[in-house]
C-alpha cells in the first residue's frame, strides 16, 4: 500500500525539493505540506509540483490535519518548530527528521540550520555530516535511522560548511530514509533502528 507522507517545512524547502524530485523511488506520495511560516518558499515548491500546502502554527490544528490526511508518515525538513508530545505520542515512530550534523555531536535545543555549523566550523570539526532519525520527545534523541560524513576540513566558513553537507548528504539520505519507512524495511528496537 502506498503510503501517504506529509512534509513539515519553515523555510527555502531544498530537502522538501529533494524529496519531490526522488518521489518515484519510493512507495509513498506526498499528499501534504505544511509550514510553520506564512512566508516559507517551501510553500511555493509544494505548490509547483502540485501538492495541497498550507500554514498552520497551532499543533492541535497540525494533529487535526494530518489525521484527516490519514498521514502515515511525516517528515521534517527544516521545520523549525518544536512537535508536540501529543502528535508524537499518536504518531510513534512514523516522524522522521534530518539534523545536519552527526547526532550525538551538535544537537538539541538551539541546535538548527546554520547554528549547528556554526559551532561545528568553530570547534574546527575535521569531519561532519547528516543524521536522519525518528522524532521522540527529547530533541534529536530518536532512534538513528541513517548517518553520512564527510570531510569538512578545507571547508573556509560554516555557510560553505552547510552548503556541502546539504548538497552530498542531506538530499540523498532523507529520500533513502523515506524510501526504507514506506518499504516497511525499518525496525525498531531498545532505541535501535534496524533495516531490514
Amino acid at each position: 500500500m502506498v503510503k501517504r507522507i506529509a512534509v513539515l517545512v519553515s523555510g527555502g524547502g531544498t530537502n522538501l525539493q529533494s524529496l519531490i524530485d526522488h518521489q518515484d523511488e519510493f512507495n509513498g506520495e506526498i499528499v501534504l505540506v505544511v509550514s510553520s511560516r506564512k512566508k516559507a518558499y517551501g510553500l511555493e515548491r509544494a505548490k509547483k509540483a502540485g501538492i495541497p500546502a498550507e500554514w498552520i502554527k497551532d499543533q492541535d490544528v497540525l494533529l487535526n490535519r494530518l489525521q484527516e490526511e490519514k498521514i502515515d508518515l511525516i517528515v521534517l525538513a527544516g521545520y523549525l518548530t518544536i512537535i508536540s508530545e501529543e502528535i508524537i505520542e499518536v504518531y510513534k515512530n512514523k516522524i522522521i527528521n534530518i539534523h545536519p550534523s552527526l547526532i550525538p555531536s551538535f544537537c538539541g535545543p538551539g541546535y538548527y540550520g546554520l547554528h549547528v555549523h556554526e559551532e561545528a566550523y568553530k570547534r574546527g570539526v575535521k569531519v561532519s555530516g547528516a543524521t536522519v532519525h525518528f522524532v521522540s520527545e527529547v530533541v534529536d534523541g530518536g532512534p538513528i535511522i541513517l548517518q553520512q560524513a564527510i570531510d569538512v576540513s578545507k571547508c573556509q566558513s560554516p555557510e560553505e560548511m552547510q552548503t556541502l553537507i546539504l548538497d552530498n548528504i542531506e538530499h540523498k539520505i532523507l529520500p533513502e530514509a523515506v524510501r526504507l519507512f514506506c518499504l516497511d524495511k525499518l525496525k525498531v528496537e531498545n532505541e535501535r533502528v534496524e533495516i531490514l
